[in-house]
């Protein structure tokens, strides 16, 4: 690490954490004005009852309130339209995101629709927002993508089955309101998906080319946390104490890689996602023991030192780099993820696959330079296990 390299470090979001947290939303939401939210969401956290909940709390605070419910898993350009359409229609003074990642990256995207016109692909990169998107609050479920604390959203263009990305902290939640118990509804499938993925947030910005020293802090302790308590909360998702050690771990990893950046997991995961909807966090998990191993060379110190943040003692940076990426794919063993061969890919979709990991924005800063046949390697070796 170069100690005299400059940085900038920003988090817009406000972070309110605890158990019993969510019972702030009203407060909340009457220091902003809000009098009609629209609270954006999925039908599975709607079953959960999660979101009657809070609407009850609304209505104690005097909070006029309508559900937009249409998200889906790997948000689609046409479910943000809906949302913006629904946001109008209703006449929302400001959102409310109750959910995992796919709703919350959809609410960002609505609240900047909502408010500069336009279609969401408009907004792709960065420096693309140049008016106040409609105020959002988040609540996360689930203890993975840490959307709540980020100043990016990840959204499909439903005609190109691509992933792209809108940039920027004018977007972030203005109050995240993070609270264990809301996690404690998610299945076992969905607390070890959303775990790996946290788990690779942070070790992608702790390895990436342009990580620094706030955001290797906070990956690091991430690492852990996550280590520590993912195998429990998988195992018993009622203990609050295993469920708030991940929701922090999230939380550690997601405000690591928005400061730094993810690579080249997250380029084919995103790839894979955009083209089979296959869930992000299990895309994560298949790919993440592979990409380590092929990334070794270029990071034995560092990922020696994810070894020692996993309780992993080591002879030198070879033996703790081995290590570390046989302690990861053992992980994903014990909370039972699939492998690569059950999310269907086809080979003969390997070449559209790894040209889309090759062109994504955070492909460059992966700590091995990767290229469309690097990536074609990976996917060839993934198939094979």
């Amino acid at each position: 690490m170069n100690l005299l390299n400059s940085f900038s470090f920003e988090l817009p979001s406000r972070i309110e954490y605890g158990v019993g947290a969510t019972a702030k939303i009203a407060n909340e939401l009457n220091i902003f004005g809000f009098r009609k939210a629209l609270l954006i969401t999925d039908r599975g956290i709607v079953a959960s009852g999660l979101v009657e909940r809070i609407g009850k709390l609304l209505n104690a605070g005097g909070i006029d309130y309508d559900v937009f419910d249409q998200v889906e898993t790997n948000p689609k350009d046409y479910n943000v339209q809906e949302g913006v359409e629904k946001t109008a229609a209703y006449g929302a003074d400001g959102l409310v995101a109750v959910g995992g990642g796919s709703p919350i990256d959809c609410a960002k995207a609505i609240s900047v629709v909502a408010t500069c016109g336009g279609k969401v692909r408009a907004y792709e990169g960065q420096g693309k927002i140049n008016t106040l998107p409609l105020p959002l609050v988040a609540i996360p479920t689930t203890a993975g993508s840490g959307s709540e604390v980020t100043f990016s959203s990840v959204i499909t263009d439903s005609d190109e089955k691509f992933k792209f990305s809108i940039k920027d902290p004018k977007i972030a939640p203005r109050v995240a309101l993070v609270d264990p118990e809301m996690t404690q509804t998610m299945p076992p499938a969905l607390t070890a998906a959303t775990g790996m993925d946290a788990l690779t947030h942070a070790i992608e910005a702790y390895t990436c080319k342009v990580s620094e020293p706030l955001a290797d802090a906070c990956a690091l302790y991430a690492v852990e946390l996550i280590a520590r308590n993912l195998k429990a909360a998988f195992d018993n998702g009622s203990n609050i104490e295993t469920r708030a050690g991940m929701l922090l771990g999230s939380i550690l990893a997601a405000i690591a890689f928005s400061h730094s950046d993810v690579a080249a997991v997250h380029c084919i995961a995103e790839a894979l996602g955009g083209k089979y909807d296959a869930p992000h966090g299990v895309c994560n998990a298949v790919v993440l023991p592979a990409m380590m191993e092929y990334n070794m060379s270029y990071c034995r110190d560092r990922y020696a030192r994810i070894a020692t943040a996993m309780g992993i003692a080591y002879e030198d940076y070879n033996d703790g780099a081995r290590q570390a990426v046989a302690a990861v794919k053992q992980l994903a063993t014990d909370v039972d993820l699939p492998d690569f061969n059950s999310l269907g890919v086809k080979e003969s979709d390997f070449d559209e696959l790894a040209h889309n990991s090759a062109v994504n924005g955070s492909n460059p800063d992966n700590p091995r330079p990767m290229d469309k046949s690097d990536y074609m390697t990976i996917l060839k070796r993934l198939s094979m296990k």
